[in-house]
């Protein structure tokens, strides 16, 4: 009877072991010291992290290209991009998904002396922009500059690179102003730059006074089914570890090589940026605000950034509940 006991007593131990060890992976396709590696990495130093009902497993992609490369291939589960490409997606019958994690984009950013102080000032002056002519900002910039009359893509002299570059455009006098994606602008600013608008302000600008996320993560609506308690607490531990870097400066002393700069007053807009970007509220009025965004992009790309759906993808943005 004794050794009956001890049996079972044994195989529920081992049971119960094996149930607690038990976690969902979530692999994150995640670009080398971007913010997503910020937040991961103060994630993971949590000591409750070890006791969540999953695990991270982050896979380096080359680009956000590469990413969603990697995604559309099975090759990872999640990856940060934007929604708009999500719907796009959805359009074609395929079943990706986003939840939101920024919502700072871009910003236009001019030398301190310069004489450009608003966006008529970009008038026959040379402009760097990252990216393409479907860049986001950059069409939403012209939508702004057409409400005051003005053709933006005409009347100004464009140069499209990526961000590294555009910066470097304007370190040696080749343009007159960049628009660069939010870190690249930070860390211009830091050197003594100045901000004319960020992307934020262009929405607001075009009436638009929701925050809407600019990205967010991005997976399988049928894969998050399957695991939905596991990514719901990912998406909160997530969420925490943000506010971590954000509230304590012992948090963020330690992913400062993560940053790649010793100089202070970057590491410093670059905390001041990225934490601006925190999704405080994320409900029906945001989203109603990105389908109005939605189509403001896709009648200002002729349809070429959003594809031919007149509306948003329903499920496009996934729901915690």
């Amino acid at each position: 009877m004794k050794l009956k006991l001890l049996l079972i007593g044994l195989y529920l131990f081992v049971s119960c072991s094996s149930f607690a060890a038990e976690k969902t992976t979530i692999r994150i396709g995640v670009q080398a010291f971007g913010t997503l590696e910020w937040e991961l990495s103060a994630l993971q130093d949590d000591p409750k992290t070890k006791s969540a009902d999953f695990q991270l497993e982050i896979q380096h992609v080359a680009n956000a290209e590469a990413g969603k490369i990697a995604l559309q291939s099975g090759a990872v589960d999640m990856i940060v991009s934007d929604w708009i490409w999500v719907s796009r997606l959805r359009a074609t019958g395929a079943d990706f998904t986003f939840y939101p994690y920024s919502n700072t984009s871009g910003a236009l950013v001019v030398a301190e002396k310069s004489p450009i102080h608003s966006i008529k000032d970009l008038k026959e002056k040379r402009l760097g922009i990252a990216g393409g002519e479907l860049d986001k900002n950059w069409l939403l910039l012209q939508a702004l500059a057409q409400k005051e009359q003005m053709d933006l893509n005409a009347s100004v002299e464009k140069t499209f690179g990526a961000p590294p570059l555009i910066n470097e455009q304007i370190k040696q006098n080749r343009v007159d102003a960049v628009l660069n994606y939010w870190h690249f602008a930070a860390r211009l600013e830091a050197q003594g730059y100045r901000q004319i608008i960020d992307g934020k302000g262009i929405l607001k600008g075009l009436g638009i006074t929701e925050n809407v996320p600019s990205i967010g993560y991005v997976f399988k609506q049928s894969w998050a089914a399957n695991h939905k308690q596991a990514v719901n607490s990912f998406f909160k531990a997530s969420k925490q570890a943000k506010n971590q870097l954000c509230s304590s400066d012992a948090a963020w002393q330690k992913i400062i090589p993560l940053t790649r700069t010793d100089d202070l007053p970057t590491q410093s807009i670059l905390r001041q940026r990225y934490c601006e970007g925190g999704i405080e509220h994320w409900g029906q009025q945001e989203q109603q605000a990105a389908g109005r965004i939605y189509t403001m992009l896709r009648n200002l790309s002729n349809n070429q950034l959003t594809g031919q759906s007149e509306n948003l993808q329903p499920g496009t943005f996934w729901s915690v509940e």
